[in-house]
């Protein structure tokens, strides 16, 4: 195989890895500016590649068009993975007690109901059964009101190395100019 055809396999691939649908071959074909025949002969190639090297990923034509597809024979594996890792969305209640949590940690239940004007409770118990907030101390005060923080997990799957690396607040902030035009359409009254 020429150095050229690995490389356009290289960059199919990529480009089927990618794809959220199946891709037709006339696209592919437009993308890589050749021949239809020429895509099809270069995605043959590419699928028995995966079955000769007994991949754990195979090219499947569905719905009118190519996708990577995991291989069938994986199923039982990636069952149980899916079934041990699936925990959904965070709703966006639990978005802003997170925030919460990141930025002014540690932090009581009663601060956070505090800041957010609600009861956070549910919230953060959810928080804490998916592993990424934590109880990290007392507070001295009286009660000794339990602290929350961020865990390992928050920064393992924020993909930062520790909470120095998290964006300031002022980045989300809006400048001076733009909170007066927003408080002069407030309108009287307000």
């Amino acid at each position: 195989m020429t150095q050229e055809a690995a490389d356009l396999l290289r960059h199919l691939e990529s480009v089927l890895f990618i794809a959220d649908e199946p891709v037709p071959t006339a696209d592919l074909a437009v993308l890589f500016e050749l021949p239809s025949n020429q895509i099809e002969e270069l995605l043959d190639r590419l699928g028995t590649g995966y079955e000769q090297e007994r991949r754990g990923i195979v090219l499947r034509s569905v719905a009118g068009g190519w996708r990577l597809a995991t291989h069938p024979d994986s199923t039982p594996y990636l069952e149980r993975f899916v079934g041990e890792q699936r925990h959904g969305r965070l709703s966006q209640a639990a978005l802003e007690t997170l925030a919460i949590v990141a930025y002014r940690q540690p932090v009581s239940r009663g601060q956070l109901a505090e800041i957010r004007g609600v009861s956070s409770d549910g919230v953060l118990r959810t928080l804490i059964t998916r592993g990424v907030v934590e109880e990290v101390g007392r507070d001295p005060g009286p009660g000794q009101a339990i602290l929350y923080g961020t865990s390992q997990m928050f920064l393992e799957r924020m993909g930062l190395n520790d909470l120095s690396e998290m964006p300031s607040l002022a980045e989300f902030m809006p400048d001076s100019q733009a909170v007066e035009r927003m408080e002069s359409g407030l309108g009287p009254g307000l």
